[in-house]
């Protein structure tokens, strides 16, 4: 499966940006679609999870400023950032693919957007 991001750029503290990430393809499962970031000198870490069936999973450090959504139908997962900080900046990668669950990645990545938050 192919996975496409768009969305990132550059946003002052408090400010929103939303990404988007659409899959094509075929051979790999598409029951968790998610979101994973990753800043310099840092692992790649866990943004938000979301299932086939809505059922999300956010890092603690987002919650209740980000929210995962997915259009199943068009194979679509998208993030909503509010709220940002500059602790966000990151490179966010688009996750799905086989052995994804709501806590570990799958096997498919998309080639990754930048978000950088800064006054």
């Amino acid at each position: 499966v192919q996975l496409v991001e768009s969305g990132g750029g550059l946003v002052q503290p408090g400010g929103s940006l939303r990404l988007s990430c659409a899959a094509s393809g075929s051979g790999a499962s598409l029951y968790v679609m998610g979101w994973y970031r990753q800043a310099p000198g840092n692992q790649r870490e866990l943004v938000a999870t979301v299932t086939r069936g809505d059922i999300t999973k956010y890092a603690d450090s987002v919650k209740g400023r980000f929210t995962i959504s997915r259009d199943s139908s068009k194979s679509t997962v998208d993030l909503q950032m509010n709220s940002l900080k500059p602790e966000d900046t990151a490179v966010y990668y688009c996750n799905t693919g086989n052995g994804a669950t709501l806590r570990a990645p799958g096997d498919s990545w998309g080639q990754g957007t930048q978000v950088t938050v800064s006054s």
